[in-house]
Order: structure tokens, then sequence, then C-alpha cells
């Protein structure tokens, strides 16, 4: 499991950002992409929400990979 810790000034990251800085997606465009076409899981549920806030405790899965957001 990827762990990313979010900076002590933003209580969230959005769901685009954080596929681009796990290195799981290029850029942001594919990140929406994948996103978009519902390849992206957000504590077990699909969501096609590109700016989702991903708040500490969520997991989102990509792909096989799991991110947890600490």
């Amino acid at each position: 499991m990827i762990e990313i810790s979010l900076l002590p000034e933003k209580p969230y990251v959005e769901l685009c950002d954080l596929l681009k800085v796990a290195d799981l997606c290029e850029t942001g465009g594919i990140a929406k992409q994948v996103i978009a076409a519902g390849k992206v899981k957000v504590d077990g549920i699909v969501d096609t929400r590109k700016r989702a806030k991903i708040k500490k405790g969520q997991i989102v899965e990509f792909q096989g990979q799991k991110i947890k957001v600490v």
C-alpha cells in the first residue's frame, strides 16, 4: 500500500492530483480520464468525481494499487 501524507495546511487532496502524486498516472489529463471511465475506487466504491476531496484515512484503489492518505 502506498501512503501519501497531506500537507498540514491542506485537509484534503483532489482525487486526480492524488493519482499523479502517487505516480500512478503521468499527467492530470490521464488521471481525469481513468477516473471518468470508472477505473478508480474510493473506500471500495467506484468514484467518477475527478476533483473528489480525499481526506485522511481514505483509501483509493487503481490498477491493483492501494493508496492510503495519512
